[in-house]
């Protein structure tokens, strides 16, 4: 359900129990949130105005966020003109997505001041604003001129509320007055505001209304007014759709809600699980189209690579042509030519040699064997670049890898801290300026501060087998973290987990303990999917990893 004019009624209608609250606490964490907080009777609240154009609304929020080191401009006017206030009412007008908060307090000289905030929800046009007592504007989160609108939203402008074509619901008093202004048209959320179509929808399915007629719409009519009755009450509850499991709407309670607030409160966890699911894919899918930029720029040098060796794969030829023009330099004519067929003596057989005509036959022998020693040389040197650039694609699709596999802000950022350290990402990672979204928790398990070790525990029969999360904490696990008698478990020649079984003194696992591990660990690795996953095990203390190797990569058992 969208957040429309009856939820703003309904929401609004349970935050008139604020009034009293003194407002102690503004901050802004991004362009589109503002936070109020307020104390009333021992209890502290903090109230969420949100105008993002996909996720406008206000609630109550039990969420904290975090704040920019300077407070923006538009909040530093909330603080001068709100703090130390206290809520004297909280109104909506009609229906309209449009909630009015109006506050009174005390000036220096004691004189009674009072000020209104209004929050309107309108998609893209949604604002917060600052007015007077004489409902001039103060300030505004959006300024809007005259050019962009109908209204100006600008300091020092007298505040004029937003204007609909659309018929105000709560003025039709019968069902004829309703039907009349319906006219042909059966899209209710087309001619009446505050009503969203999703309402319509959830409402006609929750009717078990298939059709819309005089008789089906009178049904509505009336439901819609018993709902929006029941918005300054604590008797209405929202109710998720099972078909879509994203999506709520407005029914009447069944059962004696103890909270004061459960609408706002339902409101609260419902877009911080979508914004998280959001804010997660947002970030995950942003280091990933950088890690996917390097991996390109190292399958093309490893194409340019192929290309070079290729070309030293002739090598020996040049040199067997330098060879046999030389041999024979005493019976070839000093004269250029574009080839000559002479007796190769490797093979007794006549050979023709292509030339150069713009040279000697004895320059042409040297020509061929400065080629050999290049392309020679060429061959030593890209067969080590090409080692090299097969290990860092190794170590790219393993963190690819582990990004895909990741289901929480924590782990990604774990992964982006890993590639900030990593020299062939610095480019990216400098250029995008990616911050990290998250704290890394650290674990009781370690007492080393400045590692991030939370690796997740199976417990199999009283043995503790521990799976790592992402490269860094495989290394940790492995090499500093699990003692030499240890079993360490990886999938062969996959990407994939470690995973250490811990054994205490005289344990010796059965085999099916180990089958059970190798499972697990064949589970958390690139082959989770396939029929038959090889898992390599030993003790820890046969596990090695060779100096200066990135993390997790370049492992040996023996």
């Amino acid at each position: 359900m969208a957040f429309d004019g009856i939820v703003t009624k309904a929401i609004a209608g349970e935050l008139q129990t604020l009034a009293g609250a003194r407002i102690d606490k503004i901050f802004q964490p991004n362009k589109n949130t503002v936070l109020l907080g307020f104390y009333l009777d021992g209890s502290n609240y903090l109230l969420n105005l949100c105008v993002d154009a996909s996720n406008y609304r206000i609630h109550l929020t039990t969420h904290q966020k975090s704040n920019p080191k300077v407070a923006p401009n538009f909040c530093m006017v909330l603080r001068k003109h709100l703090l130390g206030l206290r809520i004297k009412n909280v109104i909506t007008n009609n229906l309209e997505r449009l909630v009015i908060i109006d506050f009174e307090g005390f000036d220096e000289i004691d004189d009674i001041i009072s000020k209104r905030l209004i929050v309107e929800l309108m998609g893209k046009h949604c604002n917060i604003i600052l007015l007077d007592e004489q409902n001039m504007i103060i300030d505004s989160l959006r300024h809007i001129n005259n050019e962009e609108s109908l209204r100006s939203i600008v300091p020092h402008v007298k505040y004029t509320y937003p204007t609909t074509n659309k018929y105000n619901f709560l003025e039709c008093i019968t069902f004829e007055d309703f039907y009349q202004k319906l006219s042909s048209n059966l899209a209710i959320y087309d001619i009446f505001n505050g009503i969203s179509k999703s309402f319509q929808e959830a409402s006609m399915k929750l009717l078990k209304i298939q059709n819309l007629n005089k008789e089906t719409l009178e049904t509505l009519y009336h439901y819609f007014q018993k709902i929006i009755a029941k918005t300054d009450s604590n008797l209405l509850t929202f109710e998720v759709i099972e078909e879509k499991k994203k999506d709520y709407f407005l029914v009447e309670k069944t059962t004696n809600n103890p909270s004061p607030f459960p609408l706002n409160f339902f409101i609260d966890d419902f877009y911080y699980e979508k914004e998280s699911v959001a804010e997660f894919k947002n970030y995950r899918n942003s280091i990933l189209k950088m890690i996917l930029d390097v991996l390109k720029k190292y399958k093309t040098r490893l194409l340019h690579i192929d290309e070079k060796l290729t070309a030293c794969k002739d090598m020996d030829k040049y040199q067997l042509y330098g060879e046999i023009i030389t041999a024979n330099l005493y019976q070839i004519k000093n004269e250029n030519v574009s080839e000559i067929t002479l007796n190769n003596y490797y093979t007794t057989q006549d050979i023709t040699i292509p030339l150069d005509s713009r040279y000697t036959p004895a320059i042409n022998a040297k020509r061929f064997f400065k080629k050999y020693q290049k392309l020679k040389n060429t061959l030593a040197i890209v067969t080590i670049q090409k080692q090299d650039t097969l290990k860092e694609l190794n170590y790219i699709e393993s963190i690819i890898y582990e990004l895909e596999n990741c289901s929480t802000l924590d782990e990604v950022a774990q992964i982006f801290e890993e590639i900030t350290e990593n020299v062939i990402f610095k480019e990216k990672t400098d250029s995008l300026k990616i911050q990290k979204k998250t704290k890394v928790k650290k674990s009781s398990l370690t007492k080393n501060k400045n590692v991030s070790f939370n690796p997740i525990k199976y417990k199999l029969d009283g043995y503790t087998l521990l799976v790592g999360r992402n490269n860094k904490e495989n290394d940790y696990l492995t090499l500093k973290f699990a003692q030499k008698t240890d079993l360490w478990f990886h999938t062969k020649d996959i990407h994939g987990s470690h995973a250490i079984l811990q054994l205490g003194s005289n344990q010796s696992p059965d085999d099916m303990i180990l089958l059970r591990c190798a499972e697990i660990t064949a589970y958390h690795s690139k082959a989770r999917n396939s029929s038959n996953v090889p898992v390599d095990y030993c003790e820890v203390k046969f596990v090695k990893k060779p100096n200066g190797a990135k993390p997790r990569y370049g492992y040996l058992s023996f």
